[in-house]
């Protein structure tokens, strides 16, 4: 999974034509980067925004995923788990973002983040 910064200089220009554009354009790049992979693997980009909105082939990729993990277990909650998974990394990556944006001689010695 890959979470992209759509205020990223890389990502800016797409950002701002549509809500989710950022990781579609990241989804594109690991298309490319792994082209070599569809030889011989299926795979399937996941690129998330930190603010929000995945890229849609990956939505519908892990909402069929789901739903056939929920139709061998008979629990309906299978998506809720995922997502709320999901949302736990892009927290953690987002505070490890801030932790990295405070400078040594502006970080309090109580900081609490350490990985």
């Amino acid at each position: 999974m890959t979470v992209v910064c759509p205020l990223a200089d890389s990502y800016v220009d797409a950002s701002v034509r549509d809500a989710g554009s950022a990781a579609e354009v990241a989804a594109l790049r690991k298309v490319e980067k792994y082209s070599a992979l569809e030889r011989t693997h299926f795979f399937q980009p996941i690129a998330v925004e930190y603010i929000g909105p995945m890229n849609i082939a990956a939505y519908w990729f892990l909402a069929e995923l789901v739903r056939k993990i929920s139709d061998v277990s008979g629990d309906d909650r299978e998506s809720s788990y995922l997502f709320q998974r999901m949302s736990v990394l892009i927290q953690r990556y987002n505070a490890i973002l801030l932790h990295e944006s405070v400078t040594d001689e502006n970080r309090p010695d109580h900081w609490p983040l350490e990985y």
